[in-house]
């Protein structure tokens, strides 16, 4: 069995501020919009749901649902690492989840 080569990651990897309507929803246009931004300014990948982007403040739900949002929408141009580490219990079946497409086993 040989192992797998996993690159490091190299370059610069702003945190993206989590979007919000002013009825306090989630913004997935919006974000979607700031993660272009990031992506066009030469951002060699991205970090989600980190202590800046108001982790602590969404519902289970609501970070799934925003992770999901974010890693289709880059669709692999840069690596995304996502954060999974909270004070409920939820972060632990955030951080067992099957790594989706494209992404590296430590970023979700």
């Amino acid at each position: 069995m040989t192992a797998q080569h996993i690159p490091r990651y190299r370059g610069v990897f702003p945190v993206a501020p989590t979007t919000f309507k002013e009825n306090g929803e989630l913004d997935i246009d919006s974000q979607k919009r700031c993660i272009d931004f990031m992506i066009e300014a030469g951002s060699h990948g991205i970090c989600i749901l980190a202590n800046f982007s108001e982790q602590f403040l969404l519902s289970d739900e609501e970070r799934e649902r925003l992770t999901a949002a974010v890693l289709d929408h880059v669709a692999s141009r840069v690596p995304v690492i996502v954060t999974t580490t909270h004070f409920s219990t939820g972060c632990v079946s955030s951080a067992q989840c099957v790594p989706r497409p494209g992404a590296r086993p430590w970023s979700w």
